[in-house]
């Protein structure tokens, strides 16, 4: 049982998981001294399928919940109070967020706080006691979070002078050395965890000229759109029409689920070859699309390649197109 918990039981805890070794040592340390600690995670279009951070753990026997975190995310892209990093990424006011949201379940689902697995001085940018104390105070929860893993270095939190938590047992980890985490895991028998890293693909570049190019033109607003920059190549047409141009099978069944009234999907007939996605194209830029299909696709001792188009509720047409080079399409890759 917690330090000063009493009759009432032990105290209760909801913490931040990415499934990162970090975020699991923080679940063990609480859980260690007597803590009731759960897991949270939050699932969007840019960061990994929560269902990692789940089976970890559920291997170390820890419940674990899922918190759906993509009009969050959508509405900091807009207008982040804290600013981008070096790409589409708002670190700050989404961590602070993420935060808000779990203190928010928190005091809805009978926690006493929350608790992440950040360590001072691991991030150059975001784990200098500065942002931290940013992300504490944007985030609403306040003296309600708690950070176990570098606690003895950080001035005491609510649930430290409340004695829900014993603070001369949690831990004073700092900077980038690994080794301690790494003799924890041991300890605590973690043995499949991800290697340190980002996971979020508002931190790369190529994601995020996608992204950037959707935000301007057709905006953030319809979810298969945003979720299609996950997948495939994408081309803007000089009429203003994105293509997304499949790269695989997943990619391919991605796009034809994808649909929707006013778009059209393309994909060559007589010959192996990618699925595109036209968004509400424009006449102009159709015949541009039907070659490109017909230059992405195997065209290896075909003369023609038969391409079928196929608006949302209209009866498909086939064109016979001369494949091309795909160099004269480099232009309009985003």
């Amino acid at each position: 049982m917690a330090a000063g918990s009493g009759a009432a039981g032990p105290a209760r805890a909801l913490c931040l998981c990415s499934g990162g070794l970090d975020s699991l040592l923080c679940l063990c340390v609480l859980r260690e001294q007597g803590v009731e600690a759960e897991a949270v995670s939050f699932a969007s279009p840019f960061y990994a399928n929560p269902e990692g951070t789940a089976r970890a753990c559920r291997r170390l026997g820890f419940k674990h919940h899922v918190l759906d975190f993509t009009a969050d995310i959508l509405a900091l892209l807009h207008d982040p109070p804290s600013g981008f990093g070096s790409c589409l990424n708002p670190c700050i006011d989404c961590h602070a967020r993420m935060i808000g949201r779990a203190w928010e379940y928190a005091q809805e689902n009978g926690f006493d706080f929350v608790a992440t697995g950040e360590v001072l001085g691991q991030r150059p940018m975001s784990q200098q006691r500065g942002p931290l104390n940013r992300v504490r105070n944007l985030s609403g929860a306040g003296d309600h979070l708690l950070r176990p893993l570098s606690a003895k270095l950080l001035d005491p939190t609510a649930p430290e002078r409340e004695g829900l938590v014993d603070r001369s047992r949690l831990l004073d980890l700092q900077g980038r050395n690994r080794k301690p985490q790494m003799a924890l895991a041991v300890k605590y028998g973690i043995r499949d965890y991800p290697s340190p890293a980002g996971g979020c693909k508002l931190t790369e570049p190529n994601y995020c000229r996608r992204l950037k190019n959707l935000m301007e033109h057709e905006g953030l607003g319809d979810a298969r759109l945003v979720e299609a920059c996950n997948h495939g190549r994408h081309f803007r047409f000089p009429g203003g029409t994105l293509v997304v141009l499949g790269r695989d099978r997943a990619d391919n069944e991605f796009l034809r689920t994808a649909l929707r009234g006013g778009d059209a999907t393309l994909r060559s007939v007589n010959v192996p070859g990618p699925t595109a996605l036209a968004v509400r194209p424009v006449e102009g830029d159709l015949p541009s699309i039907r070659a490109l299909v017909a230059a992405y696709s195997d065209s290896r001792g075909v003369g023609r390649i038969v391409v079928r188009q196929l608006f949302a509720a209209v009866h498909p047409e086939e064109f016979s197109v001369e494949p091309g080079s795909r160099d004269a399409f480099a232009e309009f890759m985003v």
